[in-house]
C-alpha cells in the first residue's frame, strides 16, 4: 500500500555518506539517517529518484533543489534528503558531481526498503536498472507525518516533483 498524505512516515534506516566542508573530497564513514528518529521534530523535503547520474534526475530534477535549497529551508524546512535505489557511494559522488555539498543529504536505499516501506517502489528490469528501484516523487514530512506528497505519473518525467512545487507547497 503506498503512502498518502496524513500517515505516519514509516521508519526506514538509510545510509549516506556525510559532506565534510575541510576536505569536500573525502569519502568518510557512513552514518545512518534513521527515518523515526532523524525526522521527528523536524520538516523535512524528502526526494524519491529512480537513479542517480540518471538523464532526468541529474538534469531536470535534483539540479533546481541545489539551486533552491536555501529558499526551501527559508520556508521552515529542517532538512533536505534525496534518497536513490542506489548506494551511498554513488549518492555521494552523485552529490559531489552536482555540487550538492552540505544542501542535501544524498542517502541511500539500494536494498529498497524504503520502496517497500512506502509503497513507492519502481521495477526497472526492463531497463537493465534493477527490480527494486523508487519511482520519482517527493514528500513533506512534518514531526514524523507525511503533509504533502506528489508521485510522478511517468518517473522520466519531472512535472510535479520539482523544487518550485514543493516551494509552493510549503
Amino acid at each position: 500500500m503506498t503512502i498518502k498524505v496524513g500517515d505516519e512516515f514509516p521508519q526506514v534506516q538509510l545510509k549516506y555518506i556525510p559532506f565534510d566542508k575541510s576536505n569536500p573530497d573525502a569519502c568518510t564513514n557512513p552514518q545512518i539517517l534513521d527515518t523515526k528518529k532523524d525526522f521527528a521534530g523536524k520538516k523535512v523535503v524528502l526526494i524519491g529518484v529512480p537513479g542517480a547520474f540518471s538523464p532526468t534526475c541529474s538534469v531536470q530534477h535534483l539540479p533546481a533543489y541545489v539551486t533552491k535549497a536555501s529558499e526551501i529551508k527559508g520556508k521552515g524546512v529542517d532538512k533536505i534528503v534525496c534518497v536513490s535505489g542506489n548506494d551511498f557511494f554513488v549518492m555521494s559522488a552523485w552529490g559531489k558531481d552536482e555540487g550538492v555539498q552540505d544542501k542535501i543529504i544524498m542517502a541511500g536505499d539500494a536494498n529498497g526498503d524504503l520502496g517497500r516501506a512506502t509503497g513507492l517502489s519502481l521495477d526497472l528490469s526492463k531497463v537493465a536498472m534493477g527490480p527494486v528501484r523508487l519511482t520519482r516523487f517527493v514528500a513533506i514530512i512534518d514531526n514524523g507525518k507525511v503533509t504533502h506528497l506528489s508521485i510522478e505519473p511517468d518517473p522520466t518525467d519531472v512535472t510535479v516533483t520539482g523544487a518550485d512545487n514543493v516551494l509552493s507547497a510549503l
